[in-house]
């Protein structure tokens, strides 16, 4: 049983920061942790991974805001986010895919970005 526990969600106003962190009940080392995102109403996102060996991929709309990393030791994965967006609003879910699939997923922490 694979279990991811998210946190760190919450209100923020825009221009503003929030870190999220997920923890994994097994050991990360060797696997691909990923972070998405759902926004109501709209299809499921990928909005960054991180490979095992450090290669990184970000939505387009997140690039030169959101930052991914990874505590291997800690079995964690961040997402530093900063200049927060309106359209940043969202149920932010981890992930580790198995191959392509996106297999195990947490249970989400609300991202609520408004005035």
């Amino acid at each position: 049983q694979v279990e991811l526990v998210e946190s760190g969600g919450g209100l923020v106003q825009p221009g503003g920061s929030l870190r999220l962190s997920c923890q994994a009940s097994i050991t990360i080392l060797s696997k691909s942790m990923a972070w998405y995102r759902q926004a109501p109403g709209k299809e499921r996102e990928l909005v960054a991974k991180i490979t095992s060996g450090g290669d990184i991929y970000y939505l387009d709309s997140v690039k030169g805001r959101f930052t991914i990393s990874r505590d291997n030791a800690e079995n964690t994965v961040y997402l530093h986010m900063n200049n927060l967006k309106p359209e940043d609003t969202a149920v932010y879910l981890c992930n580790i895919p198995v191959g392509s699939v996106p297999l195990y997923w947490g249970q989400g922490t609300q991202v609520t970005v408004t005035t």
